[in-house]
This record gives C-alpha cells, sequence and structure tokens, in this order.
C-alpha cells in the first residue's frame, strides 16, 4: 500500500519493470477499473490488470518503462512514461515483428487506501504501429 505520492511513480515503475505479476497486483483494489486505449474493454480487479500484463509482457518480454515526469493532485498521479520493447508474440492480433518500439504514454491513476482504484492509460498506438513497421512514417 503505498502512502507517499511522491515517490508512487518511481515504486509502481520499479514492480512494473520487474515482470513480478504479484508483486505489480498487491498494487491494486479489489474494485479496481481501469481503461487503455490497446484494450477493447474495461479492466476490472486485479484480474483484468493480471490480463493486461501478461498479454504486453508476452508481446514484449523484455518491455521497460522509464517514467519522465510525474503530477500529483490530491490522490491522483498523472504519470508520463516512455516504454521500450521487442515485439516477440501477438498482440492486437498482430504476430511478432522482431521489432524493437518505443512508446510514449500517460498513466492516469486514482488512489483510494493506498491502493489503485482507477486507471487510464493513453499512449501513441500509432507510433507503436510505426516502429513495428505497419504504418508508414508520416
Amino acid at each position: 500500500m503505498i502512502t507517499d505520492l511522491s515517490t508512487f511513480a518511481d515504486i509502481i515503475n520499479q514492480a512494473w519493470n520487474s515482470h513480478e505479476i504479484e508483486k505489480v497486483l498487491g498494487f491494486y483494489s479489489s474494485h479496481y477499473v481501469g481503461e487503455d486505449v490497446g484494450q477493447a474493454f474495461l479492466l476490472r480487479g486485479p484480474e483484468g490488470v493480471r490480463a493486461m500484463l501478461e498479454n504486453y509482457w508476452q508481446a514484449f518480454p523484455d518491455l521497460e518503462f522509464t517514467v519522465t515526469d510525474t503530477v500529483v493532485q490530491d490522490s491522483r498521479i498523472a504519470i508520463v512514461w516512455i516504454a521500450e520493447g521487442t515485439h516477440q508474440g501477438t498482440i492486437m492480433n498482430i504476430p511478432p515483428t522482431g521489432h524493437r518500439m518505443e512508446v510514449r504514454g500517460v498513466s492516469i491513476i486514482d488512489l483510494e487506501n493506498g491502493l489503485i482504484v482507477r486507471g487510464q492509460y493513453i499512449w501513441d498506438l500509432a507510433g507503436m504501429l510505426r516502429h513495428m513497421g505497419l504504418l508508414p512514417n508520416l
């Protein structure tokens, strides 16, 4: 459970980069609801987070996030990040390309009692597809 919001972004980023699913799930409330631009449905509870993480980590086994900025307001945190990884598994029905990708995004996290209850994940899907060789450079 997180109590110091000024260090939250670093702590959750370390957990995500560890690829230890139980470590990451410990940050999420049982009534968590999340929206991810790369998913066609809402993420609900730790089970939804687990499915999302397994999907991304399977597609990008070396996926790593770097936090570039954070904004804290009350119990809400905006985390600006860059994700990098090699496309080695199917994602969004796209077979592995072997291409290295870099994606920029923002996560907006709401906390209650030190746990994440709501998340919005907004990231450059077109940029990811360009890095994977599936969209032309514009």
